[in-house]
């Protein structure tokens, strides 16, 4: 088979995890698979899976609405897929899932899968929903089957009539369990944490998830200081790398208590740090059904999380973590520090965390779950095609014989 991925940022996120991970199993596979994202990707990832698929870049591919750029990348996308013939075009992220739609259309391809990862039309203002949805049914048109990262994912597209029931297929996105409930604490510890060494480690609480304004570093950062006034020498770490940065450092810069917030960057083992955290938090206005907060679970770890649309599928109230509303930031802070200060509470939720039932996030399983849904994409494709064929036959041959039977004229002279 055939496969193109196409991803507006290779970046180190959720989604661009979930489809490096897809694309290497299905290279392991023997499938050939090339890898298109745009103007914005991390050189360190990008350079990780060059020598097991084809990579390119489309610098016109680019995160903002930009007509012109659009447009480009758009006839280069086309271009690219008319001379590589692949057999199914899979789109992730919003922007290339539907510029890449719509030229996987142009092309003639006829195995179109685009990945729900977010949704765009959720938790923004009226324009930008209107906007963001007609674009999305535009796409959706030509769409042969999605992949959503959760049951809600799939409910609200099917809402909004973005496919119908039949073209949903649900998939966890991935990842190795048993990396992260065997993990231990990362080497110095001291270093990360910004304490003397020896010193015992203070309450930790952690943030994973890359630097971008809708996972809201910024007003977590903000509404710290209800921890740091309850709990003196807790410490906050923010790992993860991304557009977001500078705002974020500003923030620490201006705060009061600056000392007890930690941005560490990219950490490649994020598993160490989930185990040397006491909570871990997530404050997304606007996701999936994130994957770091089942790696937060298969840690063993109690989470604060947004109430995010599909949450509830792995994260009970009160029993494996804490669900705050999705506009309050705040509510959030305070639920770290009760937890913070309740440790036999917070003993209870970590039991919770270890008990909860992930084996649909394995690895294995997405990867053979999503090669399943294209070989039916295919199977779809070519029933579709026969009947298109067979008319293609009977109507040429009708309109040669229409014509062999046609009376001659004599006309008038």
């Amino acid at each position: 088979m055939k496969i193109v991925h196409v991803l507006t940022r290779l970046l180190r996120g959720g989604s661009e995890e979930n489809t490096l991970a897809c694309c290497l199993a299905q290279a392991g596979h023997g499938h050939e698979v090339l890898l298109v994202h745009g103007r914005e990707y991390d050189p360190g990832l990008r350079a990780s899976v060059a020598g097991a698929l084809r990579v390119v870049t489309l610098e016109d591919l680019i995160n903002p609405i930009s007509p012109s750029r659009d447009i480009s990348a758009f006839r280069q996308l086309t271009r690219l897929m008319r001379d590589w013939r692949p057999d199914i075009v899979h789109t992730h992220q919003s922007k290339a899932g539907i510029i890449g739609r719509l030229a996987a259309e142009q092309a003639n391809i006829p195995g179109i899968v685009h990945g729900v990862h977010i949704l765009p039309f959720v938790h923004v203002s009226n324009t930008q929903r209107l906007i963001f949805l007609a674009a999305e049914r535009l796409a959706a048109r030509c769409t042969r089957a999605f992949i959503d990262v959760s049951q809600a994912m799939r409910d609200i597209c099917v809402a909004n009539h973005l496919g119908g029931p039949d073209q949903h297929h649900v998939v966890h996105s991935g990842f190795d369990l048993a990396r992260f409930a065997n993990a231990q604490w990362p080497e110095e510890t001291h270093l990360l944490l910004g304490t003397a060494a020896g010193e015992p480690k203070p309450p930790v609480v952690l943030m994973l998830a890359a630097l971008e304004p809708r996972k809201r570093h910024v007003e977590l950062i903000e509404a710290f200081g209800q921890v740091v006034d309850r709990i003196p020498n807790v410490r906050l770490l923010l790992a993860g790398e991304g557009p977001a940065r500078s705002a974020v450092a500003s923030a620490i810069e201006r705060s009061a208590f600056a000392k007890n917030v930690r941005m560490i960057g990219y950490h490649g083992e994020p598993e160490k740090l989930i185990s040397l955290a006491d909570v871990c938090v997530l404050t997304s206005m606007r996701e999936g059904l994130p994957r770091v907060v089942m790696q937060y679970l298969a840690g063993g770890r109690p989470c604060v999380v947004s109430h995010l649309p599909g949450v509830e599928e792995v994260v009970t109230h009160g029993v494996n973590g804490i669900v705050t509303p999705v506009d309050n930031v705040s509510a959030a802070a305070a639920s770290v520090a009760d937890l913070l200060e309740n440790e036999r509470y917070r003993a209870r939720l970590a039991d919770g965390a270890r008990l909860t039932d992930l084996s649909s996030w394995g690895l294995d399983a997405m990867c053979d779950r999503v090669e399943t849904i294209y070989r039916s994409v295919q199977a779809s494709a070519l029933s579709a095609a026969r009947p298109n064929v067979t008319r293609g036959i009977l109507g040429g041959t009708a309109k040669r014989a229409s014509r062999l039977h046609r009376p001659i004229s004599t006309g008038r002279f």
